[in-house]
């Protein structure tokens, strides 16, 4: 039996959202870990000048969210997507004719604010504008799709800038985004969010409680924060353990793939599984992979790296889901801006100040990732499944 024409365009719009975020991250997020040396040598600057410019660029996004979040709330999303385009390719193109450090921070800062308007968050908004509460499975789908980010977008940047040089790299995201992720964008994303049932519009059985949003906001923090520093540090991370440089670089290769199983996971779940166990789950994986690592030692880095990859591939879906089940679709995009604000704020110093305590305690730095995890799974244990308060 073929699909219905609304499943169809559904799947089309998920796609088409999933590819354009494979884009967005990959020009990005994930930039300066091929580009930032070369950028640096030849304009005469530090490599850690240069992630400076992209601290910065994340410290943006955690200003400019919420206004973006506001702006889907009350529009739908598709023009912010095309939006965010357009800015990433100006940001880029600025970034490929900037000739010293205040250019080039003025391009990162460009980016900073595409990154606001274009990446995770405004996807879900989007999604959020459109499904309604039946959007978890579509956040989920775009997940599965942008997971590939970073394996599209490493290999890509580096033999752009082989064969161009970083220069010619940053032209070729440019073009990506012009010839295809603002297309996707501005042709296969609905305009407006189309009439729902009230069914479908409703949001959570109870109201939220009072501490939901602090709640949120505690846990997308904590985990922002555990991502952040030890993905900066991981390679490094498991030879402090007692990896092989070899092991420890084979096992951070897997990371990706196991974001990706995880998620696959998640979708084959039934639907009515609450976010906050998927929350939940995933510190509890994280953490358990990092004791792991610590008590074993560096034969163990495979387990860790798995659960630590499974743990960041759920993350990425709760922090989409868990505002939805909790406070339904209404006000969604604003309000995700404001819960992730204190994490992108503290995702900027995250790979500096795990550094600085790895250089203190090597791999004993990870209890403080344990430390984060469970305290972010114990606070989801502060409200339950129907959107009140835990008895």
């Amino acid at each position: 039996m073929s699909a219905s024409p609304e499943r169809r365009r559904r799947v089309a719009t998920i796609s088409a959202i999933g590819v354009a975020q494979t884009m967005a991250w990959a020009s990005s997020y994930y930039l300066p870990a091929i580009l930032a040396r070369p950028m640096a040598a030849e304009l005469g600057l530090s490599s850690s000048a240069v992630y400076a410019f992209f601290s910065v660029a994340l410290l943006l996004t955690a200003f400019l969210g919420p206004l973006a979040g506001r702006a889907i709330d009350r529009r739908g999303g598709r023009g912010v997507l095309v939006a965010s385009n357009l800015v990433f390719i100006a940001a880029l193109v600025a970034m490929a004719l900037a000739q010293g450090p205040v250019s080039l921070g003025l391009a990162w800062a460009l980016m900073g604010a595409g990154m606001a308007m274009g990446l995770y968050d405004a996807a879900f908004a989007t999604l959020a504008g459109l499904y309604g509460a039946q959007a978890k499975g579509a956040i989920t789908g775009v997940t599965l799709i942008a997971g590939f980010a970073s394996t599209v977008g490493w290999p890509l940047s580096t033999w752009m800038e082989a064969e161009w040089g970083w220069r010619g790299a940053c032209l070729g995201w440019a073009a990506l985004h012009l010839l295809l992720a603002l297309p996707l964008n501005r042709l296969l994303v609905p305009k407006a969010p189309p009439p729902a049932p009230k069914s479908a519009a409703r949001g959570p059985e109870t109201p939220a409680p009072r501490h939901a949003m602090p709640v949120l906001a505690f846990f997308f923090a904590a985990t922002t924060v555990v991502s952040g520093a030890v993905g900066a540090h991981q390679p490094a991370l498991m030879q402090a353990a007692g990896a092989t440089p070899e092991m420890a670089l084979l096992a951070a290769s897997l990371t990706g793939p196991a974001q990706v199983a995880a998620r696959l996971l998640q979708f084959s779940l039934p639907s009515s599984l609450h976010a906050l166990w998927v929350g939940r789950f995933a510190c509890g994986v994280q953490a358990l992979g990092s004791a792991v690592l610590l008590l074993v030692g560096g034969v163990a880095v495979l387990p860790f790296t798995l659960l630590y990859g499974m743990g960041n591939g759920l993350h990425t879906i709760a922090k989409g889901t868990l505002p939805l089940a909790i406070f339904g679709p209404v006000g969604y995009g604003q309000r995700q801006g404001i819960i992730a604000a204190p994490g992108r704020l503290l995702q900027a110093a995250a790979p500096v100040g795990f550094g600085l305590m790895m250089e203190a305690w090597g791999a004993g730095a990870l209890w403080a990732a344990i430390v984060l995890c469970l305290a972010a799974m114990l606070a989801l244990f502060g409200l339950k499944a129907s959107g009140g308060s835990a008895p």
